[in-house]
């Protein structure tokens, strides 16, 4: 029943598992086996997932536990596990936008460009749109995510941080468009809703969910979903196109999060139970 088009990436489907599921085992830690199953049922082979793994440690996401024991696993880092929480607060909940702006203004040395290109990065997958070269501006709701993002990358040295209101000599509106590639962003929710509005659909009309079923197309639909809210940081309604994807979107994975997330659950509890 499942309508997807093709195997997201490997480190992407871990990431979001240990987001959706992952942090209920033991400490955070899934044996080698148990993920090696899971991941197997939206349709990742072992190989795949072992060097998923070992790309995941190479990046600090994940931590080794119980080395040398046949029930090795792998939980979330210290910073895995903020990121997490961070993803918690943006893909569960829609942003409430009060019309203030979050101003970011930059300068590094060109000793240090490197910095540079981390800090650009890392504003833009926040959510930030470019206004001008070392100015960046995101919805006001983004500054406590964007604080503690700067200091745990110790970058706060080089940014200021500013709020307002915008009092341009252009409409908001035609603004936002040039700091943000809306038709992009539109683009990315209707690929969601392509794949997924049937899925849901699907499972409207059926009595029972079962809970491996229910698990794939959680987890499927999730690692979709997760990046939008990055992507779209939750601007003003009244600021974006009149055919505007984001809140269509927005109510399918909700949908979805609510017909399948818990029993979903019921089936990496069954792997947890096991390796417990």
């Amino acid at each position: 029943m499942t309508a997807w088009h093709s195997t997201p990436p490997p480190g992407s489907l871990i990431v979001t598992f240990y987001g959706a599921y992952g942090r209920e085992f033991d400490d955070g830690t899934v044996p080698i086996a148990a993920l090696i199953r899971l991941l197997g049922a939206v349709g990742v082979d072992p190989p795949s997932v072992r060097s998923a793994v070992s790309r995941l440690k190479r990046r600090g996401l994940l931590v080794p536990a119980h080395a040398g024991s046949k029930s090795a696993g792998y939980a979330p880092s210290a910073a895995a596990r903020q990121l997490l929480e961070d993803g918690d607060r943006r893909i569960y909940s829609r942003p409430r936008p009060d019309g203030s702006w979050l101003l970011a203004v930059f300068s590094v040395p060109e000793s240090e460009r490197r910095r540079r290109h981390v800090l650009r990065s890392r504003l833009a997958r926040l959510g930030f749109g470019n206004a001008a070269p070392g100015i960046w501006l995101a919805p006001s709701h983004l500054e406590e995510e964007t604080r503690h993002t700067l200091q745990r990358l110790e970058l706060t040295a080089y940014v200021d941080l500013f709020r307002g209101t915008h009092a341009g000599f252009e409409p908001t509106a035609e603004a936002v468009a040039r700091w943000w590639d809306l038709a992009a962003i539109g683009e990315l929710h209707r690929a969601f809703l392509e794949t997924h509005e049937p899925v849901l659909r699907s499972w409207a009309r059926r009595r029972r969910v079962p809970p491996e079923e229910a698990y794939r197309d959680y987890l499927l639909a999730l690692d979709a979903w997760r990046r939008l809210p990055y992507a779209d940081p939750g601007l003003p309604a009244s600021l974006l196109p009149p055919d505007w994807p984001g809140e269509r979107a927005a109510r399918v994975f909700a949908g979805l999060h609510a017909r399948l997330r818990d029993a979903g659950a019921e089936y990496p509890a069954l792997l947890r139970g096991a390796a417990g």
